[in-house]
């Protein structure tokens, strides 16, 4: 099995959280950086949470430029599974890799703690294990969360079941209560929830090794 590459930015600080988590699940990881080019010894990459280059532009605006993303993106095109979380998420939208775009949540407000999600399609990396409907909690951290789209692309990522996740009681404004999406493939996957923060009932929750084993699973299938 090779490894699950997680991508380190100027400002990521979730980096070490997913690599432990992967690890617990028996996957290899290794950090890679962001001026890396060449992600062809990995079978799926991971782009963690934090502040790419301080989100000085907007949240993932900036990293988008990164040399890794270029290389990211043969992947998307190649099957490879990529799950970006949070501001991961937000970086796989600006790239194009993903529709949609992240804004401030309702109020202006910064959001950390535990919510209440529902798995809304089983189409995705992420979630082919986990049963619709399933009922999960899962922290959220973040100030820029709320996703938004066009009137279009929603209907598109409801009729595609492309929307993964979704917040049973909405804290940030997110259209449609969405907390996670999938391109059309189901290979990409951005959720705005840490599932590498609920990975034990001893912290709160386990209800992240699921989707998390589901996206080491998939990394297995697509080499």
């Amino acid at each position: 099995m090779r490894p699950v590459g997680v991508l380190v930015f100027p400002g990521s600080n979730c980096e070490h959280d997913v690599v432990r988590a992967l690890g617990d699940l028996g996957a290899p990881a290794e950090l890679v950086w962001h001026a890396e080019t060449d992600l062809s010894g990995y079978d799926g990459l991971v782009l963690p949470g934090g502040f790419a280059h301080g989100d000085y532009l907007r949240p993932g605006a900036l990293a988008r430029f990164s040399p890794v993303m270029g290389a990211v993106s043969e992947a998307a095109a190649q099957g490879r599974p990529i799950l970006g979380i949070c501001n991961g998420f937000q970086i796989l939208t600006e790239a194009g890799l993903l529709p949609g775009a992240l804004r401030q949540n309702t109020g202006l407000t910064f959001i950390s703690r535990p919510v209440a999600l529902r798995v809304a399609s089983s189409q995705s990396v992420l979630t082919r294990t986990t049963a619709r409907g399933t009922r999960l909690v899962i922290p959220i951290n973040h100030f820029s969360g709320a996703y938004t789209c066009d009137d279009a692309t929603y209907a598109q990522l409801v009729e595609g079941g492309q929307v993964v996740l979704t917040y049973e009681d909405n804290p940030n404004g997110s259209r449609g209560d969405i907390a996670g999406i999938a391109n059309a493939a189901g290979n990409v996957v951005g959720l705005m929830p840490h599932p590498e923060r609920a990975m034990s009932s001893l912290l709160g929750s386990a209800d992240g090794r699921g989707l998390l084993q589901s996206f080491v699973e998939s990394t297995v299938l697509a080499a």
